[in-house]
């Protein structure tokens, strides 16, 4: 990812606020040595380099490499170790997740808490649906917790998987879509953590693409 090609939302001296476009992976991984968000982040920022681990620089949580939407980085060590305890207790983070859905959700709003993943850690999503249309729905999600893939899962454990999801949702649904999907349509809209520094809260938004808004 060329460093031009960065949608900064906001930027300080302690962290940067970052619109992620889908199909960008958060750090260099097998099989995505190049490319990666935080390539583009350290050439803009070089005083990131030193910053958490070499390999994952400024790095405090992620999103899958279709997911879009709001992400915080840290600038300072400093402020890399205050977020990374706030993202690892959860107590003073928000996340709030758009996605297109097949089917709709019943009843039409509440609460899924089901441990994910081969440890079973305890998973807590709050989901509201928003709209429907055509056997779609665009539902919100928010999240008490940040396991990997929580909110995928937990569309899916709904019956409502998300649209594109190759792991956990129908490729049979996906293909009888009037509009095929090119991703995994989910999106990180809203996203709000205690400043390193002040340690007033912020809330960050990324306007979610036309994908989620015309599915």
């Amino acid at each position: 990812m060329n460093p031009s090609e960065l949608d900064i939302i906001y930027e300080d001296e302690a962290i940067a606020v970052v619109d992620k476009p889908s199909g960008v992976i958060v750090h260099p991984a097998p099989g995505h040595e190049t490319g990666a968000l935080t390539d583009a982040l350290v050439r803009r920022f070089p005083g990131m380099a030193r910053v958490g681990s070499a390999e994952r620089p400024g790095v405090v949580h992620r999103l899958d490499i279709e997911t879009s939407g709001v992400m915080v980085f840290a600038k300072t060590q400093g402020a890399y170790l205050d977020l990374r305890r706030q993202f690892e207790s959860h107590r003073t983070v928000g996340k709030t997740y758009l996605a297109v859905v097949h089917g709709s959700p019943r009843p039409k709003s509440g609460t899924i808490d089901e441990p994910v993943g081969r440890e079973r850690q305890s998973a807590v999503t709050h989901w509201e649906t928003l709209g429907r249309h055509d056997g779609i729905s665009l539902v919100e999600f928010k999240i008490d917790t940040g396991r990997m893939h929580q909110i995928r899962i937990h569309a899916a454990s709904l019956g409502c998987p998300i649209v594109g999801d190759r792991l956990y949702g129908s490729a049979e649904k996906d293909r009888r879509m009037r509009r095929r999907p090119s991703r995994l349509l989910l999106h990180a809209v809203e996203l709000s953590f205690l400043h390193p520094v002040t340690h007033r809260r912020v809330t960050f938004a990324a306007p979610p693409p036309d994908d989620i808004v015309y599915a």
